[in-house]
Formats: structure tokens, C-alpha cells, sequence
């Protein structure tokens, strides 16, 4: 895994990365952290999440994708449901859910430069020291890269 300290969205639309993948809930809402500013600056991902049944747990373990093209960029946004809910205390990330989704990510997206946050260690309250091996090991041999956000 590269690190590297900025914005995500900004790296994204600089070209730094063909696809990035942030952390969400299983009910359409995208109203904090990381998935705010997703949600903001491409609307289109927040329009793909809206397309699924929104409270469905059988989304966990599961993505879907935006295809964003603007002034020459091409990125895809993959909105990775590694939480059920957003509310109440405690972890709320789902670590095999998130193994599952790196896995299909993998797949999907093979060759790629893949930028993320720490998903699921900010408001999902889940442990990095977990999530991290898990994404490393996924995406073994991926061109991939953790975003520290850098204020």
C-alpha cells in the first residue's frame, strides 16, 4: 500500500487515480465524512447509490459505481457498503464486508490506480490495524494508494 497526505477528491480530479472507493451505508444518505465530499463533488455517485434499495442489509459486502468523464478525466467512484448503519455507538464497519468488496474491487477494476480514505476507520469507528491488512492483501499486485487527508 503507497501512502500518500491530500484530499482524495482533489488527487482524484487531478488524475491521480482511475478509480476511488470510499466507505457507505446501507441507507442512501452520504451525509458525512469523506462520503459528503464524494456526494458533493460528484453527484453521479450519489445518484448510483440512490438506485439501490436504500435500508438493505443484503448490501453489505457490496458496491455501486459511478462512471464520472469531465474536461478529459475519466474516474470511477465505487461506493463500497462495508457499514449497515451510520448511527449509535461502536464499530460499525463490517470487516468482512469490506474484505468481500476489495475482492470484487480487485476484479472489477484489475490494473487500475486505485486511491481511497481509511475506509471505515473514520465514522464507522473500526481499527485501522484490521483494515488495513485486509485491503493489502486484496488488492495485492493493484496499483493502490491510502489518502491521509492532509489539512
Amino acid at each position: 500500500m503507497k501512502i500518500v497526505k491530500g484530499d482524495l477528491v482533489s488527487l482524484a480530479l487531478a488524475g491521480e487515480f482511475e478509480v476511488i472507493i470510499h466507505g457507505c451505508n446501507c441507507f442512501c444518505t452520504m451525509g458525512a465524512g469523506i462520503a459528503r465530499a464524494i456526494k458533493e463533488n460528484f453527484p453521479e455517485a450519489f445518484a448510483a447509490d440512490c438506485l439501490t434499495a436504500e435500508g438493505d442489509r443484503g448490501k453489505l459486502g457490496t458496491f455501486s459505481s459511478a462512471f464520472i468523464c469531465r474536461n478529459n478525466l475519466e474516474l470511477t467512484i465505487v461506493n463500497a457498503y462495508t457499514q449497515f448503519h451510520w448511527g449509535g455507538p461502536g464499530i460499525k464497519v463490517d470487516y468482512e464486508a469490506l474484505r468481500s468488496i476489495i475482492q470484487s474491487i480487485k476484479q472489477s477494476y484489475h490494473g487500475k490506480r486505485i486511491g481511497y480514505p481509511k475506509i471505515g476507520a473514520g465514522l464507522a469507528g473500526g481499527d485501522w490495524q484490521i483494515i488495513a491488512p485486509i485491503i493489502d492483501e486484496e488488492l495485492n499486485g493493484e496499483d493502490h494508494t491510502l489518502v491521509i487527508l492532509d489539512r
